[in-house]
């Protein structure tokens, strides 16, 4: 086992830590890995399947103890959480309960990924289930970020066959049960440990969970029960959205199964640099060019905002990077759309680069009246 990295070090947890801490390191490890933000990731899948090891076993106190002794020689060198080697199993599986009870239902903040709503090893598998979560993405103007805006995308959109209506089976015939499982979309499964006989319920293979078979299958879908087609969503982008943020539309995502809700869409918001402007949260920050002039007598100068040009009172005698602040010139809150952060200009007096005779001769002249030689 000398491949197997430590529990707890997977978990990023002392060996003293407590249930409520293991639970919180794992919730933060699945929410990072989780198969449904990380669409073909394989190094994610990977991470994410040691973490549900690791947490089937620190999570159940018993299992916990039997690692603290023994290492991992307390599961006979097949794995955590009872016997099964996670990073051999189907994310669907591991998905489906196996002792996790509500990890999964409220990881997001209202659940929508496979895992939600499954409440571990006992319940069955054939009940209803949402469908997975699809994740797009889509660019919008530095601009669109601050004020809002609305964008239209395009998506692969699974629709219901209209031959089967979803069932997957010809028409004229139906799913029939499987004879493997009995329906109940379960098997048990029996294996020798060190501690004796140990009995683990797990998905059937025959119907995958879903406790159904079909022999023949829907020539139009293929057995599948629905066909893919490009769908147009429009997509409203809330103002003060940052880059990396994502929005939820509810029902666009997969089918469920076994008459289980769809899942969502999590459109994913990537924001375009500005030329002028840097974000920090809600506030902006920009550089502004004044002349000498400007600089040392003040007055009012222009000030490109995100809302337009503004004229700022700077101070007499005022020096190079210089910073002013405008308030209410940032971005809005997402929260609360009455606030919104302040712009950070730093001034910088801009020195001529060429000039002619006449204004040279000025500035010599401007020279001695300030700086006369003694």
């Amino acid at each position: 086992m000398a491949d197997k990295r430590d529990y707890y070090e997977i978990l990023g947890v002392e060996k003293n830590a407590t249930q409520d801490d293991i639970k919180k390191a794992y919730r933060k490890l699945a929410k990072k890995y989780h198969p449904d933000m990380n669409p073909g990731d394989k190094e994610a899948e990977a991470k994410f399947k040691e973490a549900s090891e690791a947490y089937g076993v620190l999570s159940d106190e018993t299992k916990r103890k039997q690692y603290d002794q023994f290492g991992h020689a307390a599961f006979d060198g097949t794995g955590g959480a009872g016997g099964f080697n996670y990073q051999n199993m189907n994310v669907d599986d591991i998905l489906r309960g196996f002792g996790f009870g509500d990890i999964f239902g409220d990881l997001f903040g209202g659940g929508g990924f496979r895992s939600s709503g499954f409440g571990g090893s006992a319940q069955a598998y054939n009940g209803p289930m949402k469908g997975r979560n699809v994740v797009a993405s889509v660019r919008i103007a530095f601009e669109e970020a601050v004020f809002g805006c609305e964008k239209q995308i395009s998506i692969n959109f699974k629709e219901e066959c209209d031959s089967c209506h979803g069932t997957g089976a010809k028409p004229g015939t139906s799913p029939e049960t499987c004879q493997t499982c009995g329906g109940s979309g379960q098997v048990v499964r029996q294996r020798q440990s060190l501690f004796g006989v140990m009995r683990e319920v797990g998905v059937c293979n025959e119907c995958g969970g879903s406790g159904k078979v079909v022999k023949e299958k829907c020539p139009s879908c293929r057995g599948n029960g629905f066909k893919n087609t490009k769908k147009k969503i429009s997509v409203t982008i809330p103002a003060g959205i940052d880059s990396g943020q994502s929005i939820r539309i509810a029902g666009m995502g997969e089918p469920g199964t076994n008459g289980g809700s769809r899942g969502d869409l999590l459109v994913e918001v990537i924001v375009s640099r500005h030329p002028i402007f840097v974000r920090d949260g809600m506030n902006l920050f920009s550089t502004a060019s004044i002349t000498f002039t400007e600089a040392a007598l003040g007055g009012d100068v222009k000030i490109k905002t995100i809302d337009g040009d503004v004229l700022f009172p700077i101070k007499p005698g005022t020096q190079t990077d210089t910073k002013i602040r405008l308030k209410g010139k940032g971005v809005p809150s997402l929260r609360d759309k009455t606030k919104r952060g302040d712009q950070y200009t730093t001034l910088v007096v801009k020195v001529p680069d060429r000039m002619n005779s006449k204004q040279k001769e000025a500035l010599k002249k401007f020279d001695e009246v300030m700086y006369p030689k003694k």
